[in-house]
């Protein structure tokens, strides 16, 4: 199904690559006006322009989602630019866990809590804040199986990805009434860079990844986009508050 944006405003957050990016170009073949924002300036900077590839408009600015001051200033100019926020896609997340929780370094903890919780937050409170000014919009937050289930060696990024489910659904219902539709995607293993990562430290790690997805393989990033979109798109007008699978039945088992 090809979904419709066109002309709307649409922010992506950690549109440097992988999901993002892939949305990021998705939504811009559906027709929308984008900003798009990364901490790394030349992975943005190439998203934004594979996203005029595709017919888009698109524009990038260099945030990072634990300042409160960067993220007020993204939502600010995404305003300047196109007039309104119709969609965000908050995406920015890392994953810098490899160990059990007994050998885990505070800075860590610290540093995955304050991307993956705090930023989320932060761009929740000044996308709502502008969607409710403007009398609606649909937001979808990029959460894990890691918060649907638990994930052995990354219990700080499954409780930080628990915890973006649990602002999902609070600030779904707080808003309903509001016109503003709030869900999350929950990926399952995607080929990404941060698979890339780990297949690096364990080349095994990718067999048995795809073993434990009963479709038998990992996803691609477009696959998730497709989600997002959906999500963000009037085909979901009844759907708001939930943390929506995308992951080859792994947490059907």
């Amino acid at each position: 199904m090809t979904h419709d944006f066109n002309g709307k405003a649409v922010l992506v957050t950690g549109a440097g690559g992988g999901i993002g990016r892939a949305t990021a170009q998705a939504f811009a073949a559906a027709g929308a006006r984008l900003m798009v924002t990364d901490v790394d300036v030349s992975a943005g900077e190439e998203t934004a322009a594979l996203a005029h590839a595709e017919g888009g408009e698109a524009r990038f600015l260099r945030v990072d989602v634990t300042r409160e001051t960067d993220v007020a200033a993204m939502v600010a100019a995404t305003v300047a630019a196109y007039g309104r926020l119709d969609c965000a896609f908050n995406n920015a997340g890392i994953e810098i866990e490899t160990s059990r929780i007994t050998e885990c370094d505070e800075s860590v903890f610290d540093r995955i809590m304050a991307v993956n919780v705090k930023g989320l937050w932060l761009c929740l409170k000044h996308e709502l804040k502008q969607m409710e000014a403007q009398g609606g919009g649909a937001i979808v937050n990029t959460a894990s199986v890691a918060g649907l289930k638990g994930a052995p060696r990354l219990a700080t990024y499954s409780a930080s990805k628990h915890a973006v489910v649990g602002l999902t659904r609070s600030t779904a219902a707080e808003f309903a009434r509001q016109n503003i539709r709030i869900n999350a995607v929950c990926p399952g293993m995607i080929r990404t860079p941060m698979s890339e990562r780990w297949a690096n430290m364990d080349p095994a790690m990718p067999a048995r990844m795809a073993a434990m997805h009963p479709v038998g393989r990992i996803g691609e990033p477009h696959e998730v986009a497709t989600a997002v979109l959906w999500l963000c798109s009037a085909d979901a007008s009844f759907v708001t508050g939930i943390a929506h699978a995308v992951d080859g039945g792994f947490t059907a088992i």
